[in-house]
């Protein structure tokens, strides 16, 4: 079978990249691949820099889902360059079983039982944090955002008001961090709704949680610096989860053998994986150093600032891409972008950096989407942070193909060159921010392998 020059470059092109994810090497100016070609045919495999044309620009985020992470923030933070950040949750609290409190039963006590293992911040800082009854329902099946008001949707009389100071401490055997359990004494007025529930507000539990809406817990501002903890709140057996427990005795517990002591008995409410899990978050950037330039793209920054919790991302343009769909006979054999984390501005030892970023790319139609590289293979396509240098290096290879050969703003593959943006891996549920080199220092590489046949 004769192959056109076009398809020979296609499949040269298909092998080089194949190449690249098996031995991860990178080409230098060679005669790679000339052993396939008819006698008449050359080919040039060259490395390009583009780094010169590159620009970043530091934008808010505005408009994450909050609700949907595998764990919650709660605390407020002081950061030196970012701001204060403040994080709030709501929670439903979900029936294992049909309570049964016997008869006259009277309430002891009430507990709020979360645990955390990270902290973000100092842990010398104490947090005050004020509980709610939540008074709107929170639809598990919904979408929230960071921006949502809970504090609107909650009783205005606190249920608690509590300090702790965040404490981290690492298993001796495996030097694993340690859950660490945070006790909340609730008001025992909330204990007597429960317990005084009429039986029809607890046949399921999408009755009860009209009934008992949940909890929201409110972080106020510390004198401090600060600190994010993060709470692993969903029961997942052996892990039992965050919950309330209402203490109680009743005359059957009473009514005991001369000389036994009552032991008091306990209902549990169960935050569970079908729960609302809800998270809200406050920016103020008031001294912040980028805050002059944010939202513009009148001016480059020199840094890069990328933070989560609906706070910072970056807005990254290449230009020029686009010019190479003049460009015949070549083919894309590896794209990567390289970001270098700045570790003096970003103080990396207090603030450690996320252990991953995301690239996307702005469609034509102003919405953001994963590359398809991505998609091919997610190790390949990489973000993941680079400690022995401190850099996040991207495989974006088959996107810039895409911008070269789909030209038709109406074929579906069509992608165009309306930039990038660059955000943490996780949005909503991680603390880890981070301040990269801008390009104007130099601090951002994109190198293209391309090659190209010549007739």
């Amino acid at each position: 079978m004769k192959y056109s020059t076009v398809q020979l470059l296609k499949i040269v092109g298909g092998l080089f990249v194949l190449v690249n994810i098996l031995v991860a090497c990178n080409s230098e100016q060679n005669d790679l691949g000339l052993g396939i070609l008819p006698d008449e045919d050359l080919i040039n495999v060259r490395n390009i820099s583009v780094s010169d044309k590159i620009a970043s620009y530091t934008f808010n985020e505005n408009g994450i889902t909050s609700n949907k992470g595998a764990t919650n923030l709660l605390g407020t933070l002081n950061d030196p360059v970012f701001g204060k950040t403040t994080a709030n949750y709501a929670a439903q609290f979900r029936l294992t079983s049909y309570p049964d409190f016997g008869t006259n039963p009277v309430v002891d006590s009430v507990r709020l039982y979360l645990y955390y293992r990270n902290v973000y911040g100092d842990t010398i800082t104490t947090q005050h944090i004020k509980v709610y009854e939540m008074e709107t329902y929170l639809d598990p099946d919904a979408e929230y955002t960071q921006d949502i008001d809970l504090k609107s949707m909650a009783s205005d009389i606190p249920l608690a008001e509590f300090d702790f100071t965040p404490k981290v401490e690492l298993d001796s055997a495996t030097q694993d961090t340690n859950y660490q359990l945070l006790t909340i004494p609730l008001d025992i007025a909330l204990g007597e709704k429960l317990i005084n529930a009429d039986s029809l507000d607890m046949i399921n539990n999408d009755v009860f949680l009209q009934y008992f809406k949940g909890l929201l817990l409110e972080s106020s501002d510390v004198s401090g610096k600060g600190s994010l903890i993060t709470l692993l709140t969903v029961q997942n057996p052996p892990f039992p989860g965050g919950g309330v427990q209402v203490y109680y005795n009743n005359d059957e517990n009473k009514n005991l053998e001369e000389g036994e002591e009552p032991d008091t008995l306990a209902q549990p409410y169960w935050i569970t994986k079908f729960s609302a899990r809800v998270s809200e978050f406050k920016h103020d950037y008031t001294d912040a150093p980028f805050l002059g330039g944010l939202d513009q793209e009148e001016e480059e920054s020199d840094l890069i600032y990328v933070q989560p919790t609906g706070g910072l991302k970056s807005r990254i343009t290449v230009s020029g891409l686009e010019s190479w769909k003049d460009s015949v006979n070549m083919g894309i054999n590896k794209a990567e972008i390289i970001f270098h984390v700045d570790t003096t501005a970003s103080d990396i030892h207090n603030y450690p950096p996320p252990s991953q970023l995301m690239f996307t790319f702005v469609a034509p139609d102003g919405e953001e989407y994963r590359p398809i590289d991505y998609f091919f293979n997610p190790t390949f396509y990489g973000g993941v942070l680079d400690t022995s240098d401190y850099t996040y290096t991207f495989n974006i290879t088959q996107h810039v193909q895409r911008i070269i050969d789909v030209t038709d703003p109406d074929d579906d593959d069509f992608v165009g060159n309306e930039g990038f943006f660059l955000t943490t891996g996780r949005r909503a549920d991680i603390a880890n921010r981070v301040i990269l080199k801008g390009a104007k220092q130099g601090g951002v590489d994109m190198r293209i392998t391309y090659s190209k046949f010549l007739d």
